[in-house]
C-alpha cells in the first residue's frame, strides 16, 4: 500500500513532534519532511514533492498563506491542508484563493485531522466541521434576509460543484466537454440565481449541498 506522503510545516517544535507521532501512527500515512517556517516549507515542498503539505498558517519568515501561494505556483500537484486556530471565514477565503484544498482547526479532534488528510489525498476538499457549521449558519441567516433563490439547472449545478472543488474553468470545460466560454456562462447564471458574487459564496452553497465533506 502506498502511503500518503506528508510534509509537516509547523513552527512550534512540541506541536510538530506531537503531529508527527500522530500521523506516523497511521498505517496509510508518513511524514517525509518537517519545516519550522514558511520559507523552509516552500523549499522542501519543491524538493520532496509530497502528496500533502500540512501547513500551519501562522509561521515566521513567510506565513502559511504566502507559502501556500508559492507552493501552488511551483508545484500545483502538491495539495495543501491549512492548519490554524482561527475560525474566521476571512482566513478561509484567503486560503482558498491561495489554492489550499482544506482547512482544519488545531483544536479539532485528531480523528478529524486524519479524516481531512485522507479526504484531501483522495482529491477532495475538506473544511473543518466547526468552520463549515459557522459558514452554513451565516449563509442561512443571509438567505433568510434575502430573496427566494431560483433552482439551478443540472449543468449549472455541475459547474458550481466543480468550482467549489477547486477546478479551473478550463478543467471544468474538459470534464463536461463544453467550451470555457460556456462554463463562464453557466457560472454567471448560477451565481446570479443564487445571488452570490464570490468564490466564498460558492463554497457556502457547496457546504449546504454537502459537497465538501466527501472523502
Amino acid at each position: 500500500m502506498n502511503k500518503i506522503r506528508i510534509l509537516l510545516a509547523e513552527d512550534h517544535e512540541t506541536v510538530r513532534e506531537g503531529l508527527k507521532m500522530l500521523v506516523n501512527a497511521q498505517p496509510d500515512m508518513e511524514i517525509i519532511g518537517e519545516a519550522a517556517d514558511g520559507r523552509a516549507a516552500v523549499l522542501l515542498a519543491n524538493e520532496l514533492q509530497p502528496d500533502i503539505v500540512l501547513m500551519d498558517v501562522s509561521m515566521p519568515h513567510v506565513n502559511g498563506l504566502k507559502a501556500t501561494e508559492q507552493i501552488k505556483q511551483m508545484c500545483p500537484q502538491v495539495k495543501v491542508l491549512a492548519l490554524t486556530r482561527h475560525k474566521d471565514s476571512a482566513y478561509l477565503q484567503q486560503l482558498l484563493r491561495a489554492g489550499a484544498e482544506g482547512y482544519i482547526l488545531k483544536q479539532s479532534a485528531s480523528s478529524e485531522l486524519m479524516h481531512a488528510l485522507r479526504a484531501v489525498a483522495g482529491g477532495g476538499k475538506y473544511l473543518d466541521s466547526a468552520v463549515a457549521s459557522k459558514i452554513i449558519d451565516e449563509y442561512a441567516q443571509a438567505g433568510a434576509r434575502g430573496p427566494a433563490r431560483a433552482s439551478l439547472s443540472e449543468r449549472e449545478s455541475d459547474v458550481i460543484r466543480l468550482i467549489a472543488w477547486g477546478y479551473s474553468n478550463k478543467e471544468i470545460g474538459a470534464q463536461l466537454e463544453i467550451s470555457v466560454k460556456t462554463v463562464e456562462v453557466h457560472k454567471a447564471n448560477a451565481m446570479r440565481k443564487l445571488d452570490i458574487s464570490s468564490r466564498i459564496g460558492i463554497v457556502r452553497y457547496a457546504l449546504l449541498q454537502g459537497w465538501l465533506q466527501d472523502t
